[in-house]
């Protein structure tokens, strides 16, 4: 039996519908025009922001990108980043991908721009658990993940067997705003530094040194970084690395002379400056109980450089049961 596992950081799949940004573009007579909304009271609505800018639903041409993505991918358990709420991850999988994934997980966390981890699978899925309340013995007052530790059992067809459970996650990012005291990205390593200590306690406490389990998710970080280390070593045996030598689908426009990337293992590129930096933020861990089924990783290439819907690219492993 072979299966696909993979993630995909969405970039951003909202709903959002905001009244004040789209009235203010009608034109009078709008022969395309055919509801008007007004209001009259402030107090009935609000208007959705994040650090004072407007937030609305994905561009309809990138949605349209990355839905083409996951079509072309077609996995079968694809764990993914950024998602509004479960409402728009239904809408995404049927009006966009006609419907490929009929199990579909998210459960609202702790984002505060209300973004979440989620998964959709065409395999069953079993037993559900949020650790989005977990938090870490040095800040016991204090969240441990800013979106959510998400882990879902997997079943094959028949729901006889647990092939493996899978811990979907999204660590604290690389954004540090533009007023910060110069320590904004030493905070956020430290803070993926707890986060992975919790997650190597979570999986600890909930696996078995045989059992069969996978951690995948956006990282944002290399997995050879300090900030990780703690997340890659449960009870005692060191995680398969599932995409260390990755298999490129598809080709990306050329970078210029020089700035090329240096490996095949990179899903995230960023430029400030020159050149471009090419890592691999999402990642995929396999427990030692699943390194036989292993059969390979891969990483869908984006076709412009700055993404195609997503400045992330997919990846996944393909695993033989």
């Amino acid at each position: 039996m072979k299966i696909k596992v993979g993630t995909f950081n969405l970039n951003n799949l909202f709903s959002r519908f905001n009244f004040a940004a789209n009235i203010a573009k009608m034109k009078d007579h709008d022969a395309a025009l055919t509801v008007r909304y007004e209001f009259t009271d402030e107090t009935q609505f609000r208007i959705r922001k994040y650090k004072g800018k407007l937030v609305k639903g994905k561009d309809a041409k990138d949605r349209a990108k990355v839905a083409a993505r996951v079509l072309d991918m077609d996995l079968d358990v694809l764990a993914v980043q950024e998602v509004e709420n479960i409402d728009i991850l239904k809408e995404f999988n049927r009006e966009d991908l006609s419907g490929l994934y009929p199990h579909i997980i998210l459960i609202e966390g702790n984002d505060k721009r209300l973004i979440d981890v989620a998964v959709m699978s065409k395999l069953p899925l079993g037993a559900v658990t949020s650790h989005q309340r977990a938090t870490h013995p040095t800040s016991p007052n204090s969240l441990l993940f800013g979106r959510d530790l998400l882990q879902i059992d997997v079943w094959n067809q028949s729901r006889t067997v647990r092939l493996f459970t899978l811990f979907n996650n999204h660590l604290k990012s690389n954004y540090v705003p533009w007023n910060d005291d110069g320590n904004g990205q030493a905070k956020n390593i430290a803070r993926r530094i707890k986060q992975t200590e919790g997650i190597q306690n979570i999986v600890t406490t909930e696996m078995r040194s045989d059992s069969r389990f996978i951690i995948t998710g956006d990282m944002n970080d290399t997995p050879d970084a300090v900030s990780l280390s703690a997340m890659l070593t449960i009870d005692g045996n060191s995680l398969f690395d599932g995409l260390q030598n990755p298999t490129e689908i598809g080709e990306m426009s050329t970078e210029k002379p020089g700035e090329e990337p240096t490996s095949t293992a990179w899903t995230h590129r960023y430029r400030k400056g020159a050149p471009p930096e090419h890592h691999l933020y999402d990642q995929i861990w396999l427990s030692q109980a699943l390194v036989p089924a292993y059969k390979g990783g891969f990483i869908a290439r984006r076709k412009n450089k700055t993404g195609d819907g997503s400045d992330h690219d997919p990846a996944w492993v393909e695993l033989d049961f």
